[in-house]
């Protein structure tokens, strides 16, 4: 037979409090205050939460665009409105993910305050950067190579190519050669289906982002005045100041009412 060990009515009332006194324990409301501002002011999960309700409000899975690539050129902009030196303008984002077939319409323009897609169209790298696919990159004069990285764009002029746009690149190193090569946005013939059909793949140019030449008037009028263009590819050698996460959130918290919806939400 088990043994029973019995407890005497003292002891028991020593154990019940005993567990009353652990169990209660003082909290203390600064405490509570300071992890609540860690979650809500955390910068990357501020930046994170932001990429993510834009991608998705303008839809841009659909559309082709991986979230890992928007979430980078998010970033660079946020930081280029933070540099005083170029101060980039409108709430408008360029992005070209030389990662995808020429095939594909693998340029895309958004609106970043009233998130939408505004347009999703060809886009060509330079011949020497390969033929469907985009591998090499450079920043070199005549090497006829497509430059990574993020860019600004500057005026609009008239060229051999027509009404152009010039680009300022502002990754040193990588495409800030930028003017000096006549690196540019315009159109061209061999940026359409027609040119696909023929050659299973776009045209290409000398190193310029070269986009249909019916959509030309339209992407030069929506990304003028010194909004941001990001070229993307997958290179081990590609380095950015401008993909500075935490200091792109920390911009977000500082001048959106992001800290309050967050708050609204605990």
């Amino acid at each position: 037979m088990k043994r029973v060990k019995m407890v005497t009515l003292p002891g028991m009332i020593l154990v019940v409090i005993a567990i009353l006194t652990l169990s209660w324990v003082p909290v203390n409301p600064e405490s509570i205050e300071t992890k609540k501002d860690e979650l809500v002011l955390s910068p990357n999960m501020v930046l994170e939460q932001q990429a993510s309700t834009i991608y998705e409000e303008a839809q841009l899975e659909k559309e082709g665009l991986a979230f890992e690539v928007f979430e980078k050129a998010y970033i660079g902009y946020l930081n280029l409105q933070e540099d005083k030196r170029n101060n980039a303008g409108p709430h408008i984002l360029s992005i070209a993910d030389f990662n995808q077939s020429s095939k594909k319409k693998r340029l895309w323009i958004v609106d970043l305050k009233n998130p939408r897609l505004i347009l999703n169209t060809w886009v060509s790298h330079g011949r020497g950067s390969g033929g469907e696919m985009a591998t090499k990159f450079s920043n070199t004069n005549n090497s006829h190579q497509s430059s990574l990285g993020f860019y600004l764009t500057g005026e609009v002029y008239y060229g051999k190519h027509g009404r152009s746009l010039r680009l300022d690149g502002m990754d040193s190193g990588f495409n800030d050669n930028a003017r000096q090569r006549a690196i540019v946005l315009h159109g061209a013939s061999y940026v359409s289906q027609s040119a696909i059909n023929s050659l299973n793949r776009l045209g290409l140019s000398h190193g310029c982002p070269a986009v249909p030449l019916e959509l030309t008037d339209e992407i030069i009028d929506i990304i003028k005045n010194k909004t941001v263009l990001y070229i993307h590819a997958d290179s081990p050698s590609y380095q950015s100041v401008y993909l500075n996460s935490e200091k792109a959130g920390r911009k977000l918290i500082a001048t959106t009412s992001l800290e309050e919806d967050l708050y609204s939400g605990i």
